[in-house]
C-alpha cells in the first residue's frame, strides 16, 4: 500500500470519527437553523485546550472544530482554554505577549482561565493584556495582598439554549514559587496571593454561589495538574474535597489523558480530563441533553477543519515575526536537546546537551567561574540544521536578564542538595552547570564529588565550602529561581542583557570544531540510584 493511500485512509478515519462527533453532539436537529424548542435537547459541545506554549497554528484548528460543530446546528458549540497561553515560544516572548493576545482574541474564546506561565511578565503587564483577549478571563484564587476581592472573575455563566454552565477558573498555588518575583516585591514583601491555606473552601464557596445564580452545570477550568507540589493543591484534590463540581479540565503538568474518574465529597464520581501540550490534541466535552459528560481527545493532526480568519491572524503574526527571528547563527546536523533518544523530556531530571552550551554561554559572556542554568528554563530543543535567532529564542523563551553574583562554596552545595532532591520526579530548578560536575544519588537525596574547574591549570578541583564563586546567571535566581537558594547572594554584574542573546552571540561565534563538541553531553551531572 502506498503513502497516499495510506494518508487517504488516515483522512477518512479522521473525518468519519468526527462525522460521529456530530451525530453524538445532538438528540434533536433542528432543520430550520432556528433556535425554538426543540433546541432544548440539544448536546454541549466545548473544545478545550492546555499549556499551549506557543504552538500557534492549533488555535486555527481548535477554532475551526468550534464553528464546524456550530455550523452543523447538531450542538451549541464553544472553546476554553485551561492555561499557559502566554509564555512558551517565540510568538509568546516577542511583544510579551501580545501576539498571543491578538491571536486568542481571533479565535473568540468563551472564557480561558490562568496558568502559572500567565505571570512570566508580571501581574501588571498580565492585566494589560488581558481585555485585549475579548473573551472572559477568570481565577478564583489570584488576589492582590490589599484587596478582599478577587482581581478577576471566579466563574463566568454562559448560556447554550435552555442551560446554563457556569465555568469556575482556577490556578496552581505553586505559581507563587514558580513565578515568585511576580508575586513578591525586591525586598520579599507579597503583592499577590493565590489563597494556598483556604483554596479548596474559596473554590467550593464559588461553585456554591454559581449554582445559587441557576447553573445547571459545573465546568472547572483548572491549571492545577495531577503531580503533588510544594502546596499539595492537585485536581484530583479539589475534586475530593468538594461536591458540584460535574467535570475538570485540566493542565498544568502536560499529561494526556481522555477521562481519569475521582469520586467527590459526596462520593459521585467526576471526569478529570488533560490534553497534553502544544495542541498535540484538542480536547472535547459533551454535555448531552440529559447531562451525560463525555470527555475524548483529537489528535490535532487528525482535524480536517481550520478558521481561516484565524489562520491570516497567525500569518500575519509569522510575517511580522519573520524578520527578527530569521537571523542565522550556525549549522549543526544534530539537535541540541531538552529530550532523551525516545523524544521525553529530559531537562529537567537530568543533563542535556543544550543545558551545556547555555550554561557554557553564561560563563563567556560574564567571564565567571561557574554557569548556572534552570532545566524548566529549557522549553523546546534547537532542531538540527541552520540555526537561527529564531531557535533560540524558541528554545530560552522567557524574559531573564544576565548577571554575575558571589556564591560561597557551601551555598553551592545546598542549592544542589535542595535543588535534585525531587529525582526521580521533574525538577523545573534542576541545576545544568558549566565550570562544575558533581554526583547526584537519586535515592539518598544528596550530592557528592563536587568538584569546580581550576581555569589556570584546567583540572577540576573539590568544591571549597569556604570559598566564594562568581557564577553566571539569569536574574531568576533573584526572583525566587532554585527555590531562592542564592537569593541573598550578592551582585557582581548586573546586565539588561537577555539569556537568549546572550546565547545567541554565543552560538554566532563557535567554530566548526566547537559545535561538534556539544554533538552530545560533557558528562558534568553524573546520577547514581543509591
Amino acid at each position: 500500500m502506498n503513502r497516499m493511500t495510506m494518508q487517504q485512509l488516515r483522512q477518512i478515519a479522521a473525518m468519519s470519527a468526527l462525522c460521529c462527533l456530530f451525530a453524538a453532539c445532538s438528540t434533536t436537529k433542528n432543520l430550520s437553523n432556528k433556535i425554538d424548542d426543540s433546541s432544548k435537547g440539544k448536546s454541549i459541545v466545548i473544545f478545550y485546550d492546555n499549556d499551549v506554549h506557543g504552538g500557534i497554528d492549533g488555535y486555527a484548528k481548535i477554532a475551526g472544530l468550534r464553528d464546524a460543530v456550530a455550523k452543523s446546528d447538531t450542538a451549541w458549540a464553544a472553546a476554553v482554554s485551561c492555561g499557559d497561553y502566554l509564555s512558551g515560544g517565540v510568538a509568546c516572548t516577542l511583544k510579551e505577549g501580545m501576539y498571543i493576545a491578538n491571536i486568542i482574541s481571533s479565535t473568540g474564546y468563551d472564557v480561558l482561565t490562568l496558568g502559572n506561565h500567565e505571570f512570566d511578565f508580571g501581574v501588571p503587564r498580565l492585566m494589560e493584556l488581558v481585555p485585549q483577549m475579548h473573551a472572559p478571563v477568570i481565577c478564583a484564587n489570584l488576589y492582590s495582598q490589599q484587596s478582599q476581592q478577587p482581581m478577576l472573575p471566579p466563574y463566568v455563566m454562559k448560556q447554550y439554549g435552555d442551560k446554563r454552565v457556569a465555568f469556575v477558573g482556577v490556578t496552581t498555588p505553586e505559581s507563587m514559587t514558580l513565578e515568585g518575583y511576580a508575586f513578591f516585591d525586591l525586598n520579599g514583601r507579597k503583592l499577590y496571593d493565590m489563597r494556598t491555606a483556604d483554596f479548596y473552601q474559596l473554590v467550593q464557596q464559588n461553585v456554591d454561589k454559581a449554582r445559587s445564580e441557576g447553573a445547571d452545570y459545573v465546568v472547572m477550568l483548572s491549571h492545577l495538574g495531577e503531580e503533588e507540589g510544594e502546596t499539595g493543591v492537585t485536581s484530583h484534590r479539589l475534586v475530593a474535597a468538594t461536591r458540584g463540581v460535574d467535570v475538570v479540565l485540566d493542565g498544568h503538568t502536560h499529561h494526556v489523558f481522555e477521562r481519569e474518574e475521582v469520586r467527590n465529597l459526596d462520593g459521585q464520581l467526576v471526569p478529570v480530563t488533560q490534553t497534553g501540550t502544544r495542541f498535540a490534541n484538542v480536547g472535547k466535552l459533551v454535555i448531552t441533553g440529559d447531562g451525560r459528560f463525555l470527555t475524548s481527545l483529537i489528535a490535532a493532526a487528525d482535524i480536517p477543519f481550520k478558521s481561516e480568519k484565524v489562520a491570516t491572524t497567525i500569518d500575519s503574526v509569522n510575517a511580522d515575526m519573520h524578520e527578527v527571528t530569521s537571523r542565522q547563527l550556525c549549522q549543526t546536523d544534530y539537535e541540541l536537546t531538552i529530550n532523551d533518544a525516545k523524544g521525553d523530556r529530559l531537562c529537567r531530571l537530568a543533563e542535556t546537551n543544550l543545558g551545556d552550551l547555555v550554561s557554557d554561554a553564561y560563563v563567556d559572556f560574564l567571564d565567571s567561574d561557574i554557569g548556572l542554568m534552570n532545566g524548566g528554563g529549557l522549553r523546546n530543543s534547537i532542531p538540527a540544521g541552520s540555526v537561527c535567532y529564531g531557535d533560540v529564542v524558541n528554545a530560552l523563551p522567557f524574559i531573564n536578564r544576565m548577571c554575575k553574583i558571589e556564591v560561597t562554596g557551601q551555598q553551592l552545595f545546598d542549592m544542589l542538595v535542595k535543588c535534585t532532591s525531587n529525582l526521580p520526579l521533574e525538577e523545573g530548578f534542576f541545576p545544568h552547570v558549566s565550570g562544575m560536575t558533581y554526583t547526584i544519588h537519586s535515592k539518598r537525596n544528596t550530592v557528592s564529588d563536587v568538584k569546580v574547574l581550576n581555569k589556570d591549570s584546567r583540572v577540576y578541583e573539590p568544591l571549597d565550602l569556604h570559598r566564594k564563586y562568581s557564577v553566571a546567571t539569569i536574574d531568576y535566581y533573584s526572583r525566587g529561581g532554585f527555590y531562592d537558594m542564592l537569593k541573598n547572594c550578592p551582585f557582581l554584574v548586573s546586565t539588561k542583557v537577555l539569556n537568549r542573546d546572550c546565547v545567541a552571540d554565543y552560538l554566532g561565534k563557535l567554530t566548526p570544531a566547537d559545535i561538534e563538541r556539544y554533538r552530545s553531553t560533557q558528562h558534568r551531572i553524573t546520577i547514581i540510584d543509591d
